[in-house]
């Protein structure tokens, strides 16, 4: 992690963050690092050998934390849409264009990286994890997210999560701005949580117990509205009153679901949901050193780490095939190699891809300030 050059114009972490949201992201990005370590690749196979239980574990578990963040996505999606309580969105299609652009352009340039991976692992070994070259009708099937619809196999292992996350933020902008389009502003504040959760307890019920369904919003939108639920009713600022319906609005579907088909993704879910509910608002000055700074700067970077971790898991392991020995403990020894390279390889790519396409994107869309106006503090959008 350390010894990379940060890109200008970076500042330090010296300010409050969500402290449980950073350790919850940071930890679950390691979890997805592991389970791809353990599922994809030979050196998983032969340091299984020696540690049978953990590669196991990792192999059948460690994937859950998706879970974590889907409710995350919705909760900090809640926030973003609508800070102040569930009101209505003027600009649905701005706001989801909005969002495409934050998503796209760092996930475009991890899919490259992915597709020379490939060709480079190709080279050194022979494993199902590789994929083929692309088609161009595959390539624009990623650069417009509908990889998954469409039926394209992905280029890289947490590819489909980019699309899903994209499609369920689309879906909670909508379901935002009905309200604004067929109820007055008293009623679309309570209006919102009442059609998301509709949507959970369909998802719960319905989509997310048919497999068939995996690559649409719904099969995952029970967790992800879980998410907004839990940040609506930690608002400080609600009665008591509208505290306990929300809470009853995010409880009741999750136990109902449980009961109805227990799936321990859905469970994992609700209580996430739950401890965002009681400590996700909580914040703590962190800076750049202790263990906070260290959380912090894992979560800064959870989403690079897990665009680019598959390319270099996949590199590594044609590295370990073809020039090193197959004794259990060299492999193993190269996992923990995968691991640490795909964290300074997130940390690079965050730096020097995702922070500066993102700031290039957000500065295409500022409203621009011009000629003597600007000493009025006029805005005139281009």
């Amino acid at each position: 992690m350390n010894g990379v050059t940060k890109a200008p114009g970076t500042q330090p972490a010296n300010q409050k963050q969500f402290v449980l949201i950073n350790l919850l992201k940071a930890g679950s990005a390691q979890l997805i690092v592991l389970h791809h370590l353990a599922f994809y690749g030979p050196m998983s196979d032969h340091a299984r050998t020696v540690m049978p239980s953990l590669i196991d574990w990792l192999y059948d578990y460690a994937r859950i934390a998706v879970q974590v963040f889907l409710v995350i996505g919705g909760f900090l999606a809640a926030k973003s849409l609508s800070s102040q309580g569930p009101a209505g969105i003027d600009h649905p299609l701005k706001t989801i264009w909005r969002r495409y652009i934050k998503l796209a352009p760092p996930f475009i340039v991890a899919m490259l990286l992915a597709v020379l991976a490939s060709a480079v692992a190709a080279a050194w070994m022979t494993d199902d994890s590789i994929s083929p070259p692309p088609t161009i009708g595959q390539l624009w099937a990623h650069i417009f997210l509908l990889h998954g619809v469409l039926g394209y196999e992905s280029l890289s292992a947490g590819a489909w999560y980019v699309a899903i996350d994209f499609q369920l933020y689309a879906l909670m902008t909508l379901l935002l701005w009905l309200p604004s389009r067929f109820a007055g502003k008293q009623a679309q504040a309570w209006l919102a949580p009442v059609l998301v959760v509709i949507g959970v307890i369909a998802s719960l019920l319905y989509f997310n117990r048919d497999a068939d369904w995996d690559v649409w919003a719904p099969y995952f939108f029970g967790s992800y509205g879980l998410g907004a639920l839990a940040w609506w009713a930690s608002d400080p600022k609600r009665s008591h009153g509208a505290v306990t319906l929300l809470l009853l609005m995010m409880v009741l579907p999750s136990v109902l679901a449980l009961g109805v088909d227990f799936r321990s993704r859905i469970a994992v879910a609700a209580v996430v949901a739950c401890v965002l509910f009681l400590f996700g608002r909580a914040r703590l000055t962190t800076c750049e050193g202790g263990v906070l700074g260290l959380v912090n700067g894992l979560a800064k970077i959870s989403f690079s780490v897990f665009l680019v971790h598959f390319p270099v898991c996949l590199v590594v392991n044609a590295v370990f095939t073809r020039f090193v020995s197959e004794q259990p403990q060299v492999q193993a020894l190269g996992m923990l190699v995968a691991w640490g390279t795909s964290l300074w390889v997130g940390k690079v790519f965050f730096y020097w891809v995702e922070k500066p396409l993102s700031q290039a994107m957000a500065l295409s869309h500022r409203p621009v300030v011009v000629g003597p106006l600007a000493k009025k503090n006029v805005r005139v959008t281009g």
